[in-house]
């Protein structure tokens, strides 16, 4: 007699499958955590069961699943027990016997026979009852991971998107209103100043009106006076007798005496509006900072350094922008150019500025002497004179940085700075319709000084360099 194949034995021993931790199992440690979470798996569970009563799974199943018992097949027709009986209809095309056993090597159902004589001798087998429960386990895991997702979800968007947009409203509406309110407070201070200038130019206006009536009163009196004299002496020259006109000749003294006293007319500053009435330093720094900081301002005018006016005292560099002090020993004589300064360390940009508004910005961090300003196109380049020495004629305005300070230079005259800081950058500002010349602080747009000039011809921008070196940033 031969004996059965020990298939219980090995079913019992070696096919014991290590990932079949029960749908219990998994919620227990879910709900070994806070109440939150014991209240989120509570909830999960009803609705696992809610889903398991509408027939996606079946409820007799997922009962044994629970209470520990043998699950039953998911609809596939596949037995259900582990004695190899066979509830259904499928076979193994090698032993005839039923696919109630899941070979997890090669992921396909297997009979009895097969991990122990068949092709499956060695793999990972398990019955179908423990390997379907353990796909329910991890279809209740993934559940209530979604279930956990869509309440934090749901949170986030009843919750923290709700707080969001509330708090959006509020901080918007305060934005808002601190805009109105400083934009209204410069209107109120911009209006208060143009309202002071405009009344400090009426009261000029009407000082200077004034003047121009005494000085027509006076000379239409002067001019009645004169006509009178002449009247006069014209008639005692053409009908005097010879003998009256010679012992007339006292008289005719005193009314040329009278004639020569009217003076002569001369124009005065009496008769003009004095200048730096429309001038003041909260509108030109309100101004400055609009041009500088507005909508319309932008990166500073394309100038480039001239070459031909670059002194043999300094270097321009490669791209055109950046002025360096050679020592004697590197200095060199470029060929002779009438535009070119030959005994003062100074360069000019191009092209000459005549209309509009411009703003050009220098790196001068690396030198301590330097010159920043403008000066008419005519300036002396030849010679060490003060005529070819920016600030030092009536044809340059430079702002000057010489042994730690600051001074505007023109014609001769120094007016010294007094900055709080040395600058990194330096920016002048020409309004040319304006006729305003303005140093600011690039940093800050602090208006370092400015000054008003009829300027009579084109200007060129002017630089000198004793130290080191300066660069013109785009």
């Amino acid at each position: 007699m031969t004996a059965a194949p020990p298939i219980c034995e090995l079913a019992a021993v070696s096919l014991e499958d290590s990932d079949s931790e029960t749908c219990d199992g998994s919620l227990g440690r879910l709900a070994n955590g806070d109440s939150k979470t014991q209240t989120l798996c509570a909830e999960t569970r009803l609705g696992v069961n809610a889903l398991l009563a509408n027939g996606s799974i079946d409820p007799g199943s997922h009962m044994e699943a629970r209470s520990g018992l043998k699950a039953g097949p998911m609809n596939s027709g596949l037995p259900s027990g582990r004695d190899g009986s066979s509830v259904g209809k499928d076979l193994c095309v090698d032993h005839e016997s039923p696919l109630d056993w899941y070979c997890s090597s090669e992921g396909k159902l297997v009979c009895s026979h097969c991990p122990i004589v068949g092709s499956c001798q060695g793999h990972t087998v398990s019955p179908i009852d423990r390997k379907a429960t353990h796909v329910r386990n991890q279809l209740v895991d993934v559940c209530e991971k979604i279930q956990l997702k869509a309440l934090r979800i749901e949170r986030f968007v009843n919750q923290t998107l709700a707080a969001k947009e509330r708090a959006l409203q509020c901080e918007a509406s305060g934005a808002r209103e601190r805009v109105v309110a400083r934009v209204s407070r410069v209107r109120e201070a911009l209006e208060e100043e143009e309202q002071r200038m405009l009344e400090e130019v009426q009261r000029e206006e009407e000082r200077v009106q004034q003047c121009l009536l005494t000085q027509r009163a006076h000379w239409s009196q002067a001019l009645v006076a004169l006509t009178h004299t002449r009247t006069g002496l014209v008639r005692t020259l053409t009908h005097t007798p010879d003998a009256q006109l010679v012992i007339s000749s006292q008289e005719i003294a005193d009314r040329v005496e009278e004639a020569e006293g009217v003076g002569e007319p001369r124009d005065t500053e009496q008769l003009s509006l004095a200048p730096g009435r429309s001038d003041s330093r909260f509108l030109l720094t309100l101004w400055a900072c609009t041009v500088l900081l507005g909508p319309s301002g932008g990166p500073t005018d394309g100038l480039r350094f001239d070459e031909r006016t670059v002194s043999p005292l300094l270097s321009l560099s490669d791209e055109g922008r950046t002025l360096t002090f050679l020592p004697r020993r590197a200095r060199q004589s470029p060929p002779y150019d009438p535009a070119r300064f030959d005994r003062w360390p100074n360069a000019l940009c191009a092209p000459a500025l005549s209309s509009g508004t411009h703003r050009w910005v220098l790196d001068v961090s690396q030198s301590v002497a330097f010159k920043v300003g403008v000066c008419y196109a005519s300036v002396e380049r030849k010679g060490a004179g003060n005529e070819s020495r920016l600030g030092y004629n009536a044809s340059s305005w430079v702002l000057s940085h010489y042994e730690g300070e600051f001074s505007f230079c023109h014609a001769g005259a120094h007016l010294r700075l007094p900055l709080l800081r040395r600058l990194e950058r330096l920016g002048v500002l020409l309004d040319w319709p304006g006729h305003t010349l303005l140093f600011f602080d690039p940093d800050s747009c602090a208006v370092l000084h400015a000054l008003r000039h009829p300027f009579s011809a084109p200007l060129l921008p002017a630089f000198a360099v004793a130290d080191h070196s300066i660069t013109l940033l785009p």
